[in-house]
């Protein structure tokens, strides 16, 4: 019976995420079948929406990765940055074509790392058409792995001593370790490889995937649908991590750690394998925000990066997957999109108001944050999924009729 009911669960799961990845494509592409002067502002491609939804994307599976350390495991980390970082160049300096790395790496007289994944299958599977667009989704694919990899090895490295420590002092190792990497990724003599205080420019971004006539015209846009479909991915095998037996471990030594030992469980092993998975998908995470933002450069990885993923894991309810989503989106689209309109000193097109100025979105941010995590403890999801919420709703349906 419990093997039915999780079937089920799986299967209604995999058809609510691919209505999802339909309703993107729909949604991103409804202008291009729309008379040009009928499509709403709100829309059209270079509209704030498509933004807000790109981040979110990018944000989702940092925070879920984060809660999956923090929440699930009781290991307080503050490093995502760093993992972010070491992801975001990982990718960048895979990806660059081997005809822009002179250009790129102007400064260094050239690029240390001479190829770029996307050139090698482009000579194996043709440059154009649908040779192109394999070469394109393979070296973006293998360029992401390795980028969540190297971020895995480095957590790897850092944990052998770091997870020896608890509570604050793991939090305090690991923010420096972000701190320490991103000196590090600056450093003028490191300049060849990561291109030292510069920006890394010119690899493949959410752009790249829009499929597009030879004269450029856009047949369909697929750059908001790519990180839906990269998070969703990631997101459903965290999901599956925490649900199998590793999961379970995972919430025994995030409750008790004596209890957990004393049930056979392998402190070190599981800590090290929680520790090595967030950073993976940290990797991930941090390849799709440079693709996000078109460069990477390592001084935009900060602390307050990873605060603000804090944040969105806090409001979401530490220890829930669909918290952290949920929170993801809305965090984003307040802060970038919903209260923009409060750093205008005008308010309806002509109303004075004295208080209202650059930067005061926000002070009235910081208020609403205050006051959700004052009224909602345990976030606005605590523990508890979705699922969980529309089975008590449907229960209290079915009571009630």
């Amino acid at each position: 019976m419990i093997q039915k009911k999780s079937k089920k669960g799986a299967v209604t799961a995999l058809i609510a995420c691919l209505v999802l990845l339909a309703a993107v494509i729909l949604l991103e592409n409804i202008s291009l079948f729309l008379p040009a002067g009928s499509v709403p502002n709100v829309l059209k491609p270079t509209s704030q929406l498509f933004a807000v939804l790109k981040k979110g994307a990018v944000y989702s599976l940092a925070a879920v990765s984060m809660n999956l350390l923090n929440g699930f495991t009781g290991l307080f980390s503050l490093g995502q940055a760093g993992f972010m970082l070491l992801g975001a160049y990982t990718y960048a300096i895979l990806s660059v074509p081997v005809a822009d790395r002179a250009a790129v790496y102007y400064l260094y007289g050239g690029s240390a790392v001479n190829f770029s994944f996307q050139d090698m299958f482009g000579s194996l599977f043709g440059a154009e058409g649908l040779g192109g667009a394999v070469s394109l989704g393979l070296g973006v694919a293998i360029s992401m792995v390795l980028a969540g990899c190297v971020a895995a090895a480095f957590a790897y490295l850092i944990g052998l001593p770091v997870l020896r420590l608890k509570s604050d002092y793991l939090a305090i190792a690991t923010l420096g370790f972000a701190e320490i990497i991103k000196a590090v990724f600056q450093w003028q003599a490191l300049g060849p490889v990561t291109n030292g205080a510069n920006m890394i420019k010119s690899f493949p971004t959410f752009s790249s995937f829009n499929i597009t006539r030879a004269d450029g015209t856009v047949l369909l846009r697929l750059s908001t649908f790519f990180p839906f479909l990269v998070s969703t991915i990631c997101i459903a095998i965290i999901c599956l991590l925490i649900n199998s037996t590793y999961g379970r471990a995972f919430k025994a030594i995030r409750e008790d750690e004596t209890a957990a030992e004393a049930m056979g469980i392998n402190l070190a092993k599981h800590k090290m394998l929680s520790f090595c998975t967030s950073a993976f998908f940290a990797g991930v995470s941090g390849a799709m925000f440079a693709m996000f933002v078109t460069n990477a450069q390592a001084k935009v990885y900060t602390t307050t990066m990873t605060y603000e993923i804090l944040l969105i894991v806090v409001i979401g309810g530490i220890g829930s997957v669909s918290g952290s989503v949920m929170a993801t989106f809305l965090y984003v689209a307040c802060s970038e999109w919903w209260l923009r309109f409060l750093d205008n000193e005008t308010f309806l097109g002509g109303i004075q108001v004295p208080f209202l100025r650059a930067g005061f979105r926000m002070v009235v941010f910081s208020v609403v944050i205050m006051i959700v995590v004052l009224f909602f403890r345990r976030g606005l999801m605590g523990s508890r999924e979705l699922p969980d919420l529309l089975k008590k709703r449907s229960r209290k349906e079915a009571a009630g009729s």
